[in-house]
């Protein structure tokens, strides 16, 4: 090979290898692009998802909020049986949606959420001290790697329905809610099936749609460093409140302000 060969040869591999670091580029710039850290468009749309120890009235007063800014807003009624008939639930709302829609969970709904989330009407997801499992994941394994909340050893079954005591409920899920309404929350909490904490979700759509986290610093019904472990992982754009588990509750202008940012308002 004569010394102009040489030079056509080594500047060849030259270019070959910047090709390729172009393309890298060019490909981590996509994914960038179309995942978490893109900024959400705007969603006239928002469903809302409740966990254990609840039903879609939990949401009340963020859907007064979210409905004073011009927002179309629907409830899901989780059948708290199963993993797939739960996000069945939420995915039959999403079906009716009409544009962008954002996609809120709550507690353990945060699990329907994470699986639901890559319908394409959905333009965002937001978490409310919520789970937030990656696909495939034991939710249970990453659980117990924080210490166990306190109301954990409040959850009492009759048969396969599980629900929380009265104690449990007022002291660790509604601690920071009025006792006087906390006693309503209580008197409404629908029994969920043992059945449904087995289940795991088989996608993670905080890995490509915009996310939000709205972590509860005084929570005793998810772990608050779990909630901050999670909201990390996925990139989300976080808020911390001084609250309960039920911060849709206890602080609904904070979470339906964090909602109407999730939907680009």
């Amino acid at each position: 090979m004569t010394s102009m060969n040489r030079r056509t040869f080594v500047a060849s591999l030259a270019g070959v290898g910047a090709t390729l670091v172009a393309g890298r580029a060019l490909i981590a710039g996509a994914r960038s692009d179309s995942g978490p850290g893109e900024a959400p468009v705007k969603a006239d749309n928002v469903v809302l998802a409740h966990g254990l120890f609840a039903d879609g009235s939990c949401w009340s007063d963020v859907i007064a909020k979210l409905q004073a800014a011009g927002m179309n807003v629907t409830a899901v009624q989780n059948p708290l049986t199963t993993l797939p008939e739960a996000v069945e639930s939420v995915e039959r709302v999403l079906a009716r949606q009409t544009g962008p829609t954002v996609l809120v969970g709550h507690s353990f709904s945060g699990m329907l959420v994470t699986e639901a989330g890559v319908h394409p009407n959905v333009t965002a997801i937001v978490y409310v001290a919520a789970r937030a499992p990656d696909a495939g994941e034991d939710y249970a394994a990453l659980a117990a790697k924080y210490p166990t909340p306190p109301a954990t050893a409040g959850v009492v079954f009759d048969g396969d329905d599980g629900r929380l005591s009265k104690e449990a409920f007022l002291r660790d899920f509604a601690g920071d809610v009025p006792r006087e309404k906390a006693m309503v929350l209580y008197a409404v909490q629908a029994p969920f099936h043992k059945a449904l904490l087995a289940g795991r979700t088989t996608h993670a759509a905080w890995r490509q749609k915009p996310s939000f986290y709205a972590v509860s610093t005084e929570d005793r019904t998810i772990n608050p460093d779990l909630e901050r472990f999670m909201a990390k992982r996925m990139g989300a754009k976080t808020i911390e409140l001084k609250s309960s588990h039920v911060s849709m509750i206890s602080h609904p202008k904070e979470i339906a302000e964090l909602i109407l940012e999730a939907a680009g308002r």
